[in-house]
């Protein structure tokens, strides 16, 4: 592997890291009791393949909202799911951030 992609890639690891963890954080002071109806919010690229990786992620009684842009070109995904945990959503968020093109709200 080449040196400045092994860095690239520590330092972007990292920095998911730190942000998941950052919104751990912000979720275990905001969110006191469970089960709790969690809203996730993506962007993606209007692509049936993302969108059904995206879906995929979530319970059948999720209630999942699509919104395409003007021009076509993406699409919103909004996402109301129950939740046990916060774990259960970083979990998601992670899974999500896998999935290439998919940018998380």
């Amino acid at each position: 592997m080449d040196y400045y992609l092994f860095i690239t890639t520590i330092f972007q690891n990292k920095m998911a890291t730190t942000s998941f963890d950052e919104l751990q954080k912000k979720l275990e002071e905001t969110i006191t009791s469970f089960p709790y109806v969690y809203l996730f919010k993506f962007i993606i690229k209007a692509d049936n393949k993302s969108m059904a990786l995206v879906e995929v992620m979530f319970d059948s009684d999720a209630e999942i909202i699509q919104k395409q842009s003007s021009k076509g070109n993406y699409i919103s995904i909004t996402v109301k799911q129950v939740v046990l945990s916060v774990e259960e959503i970083i979990i998601i968020y992670k899974k999500a951030s896998e999935i290439e093109g998919v940018i998380t709200l």
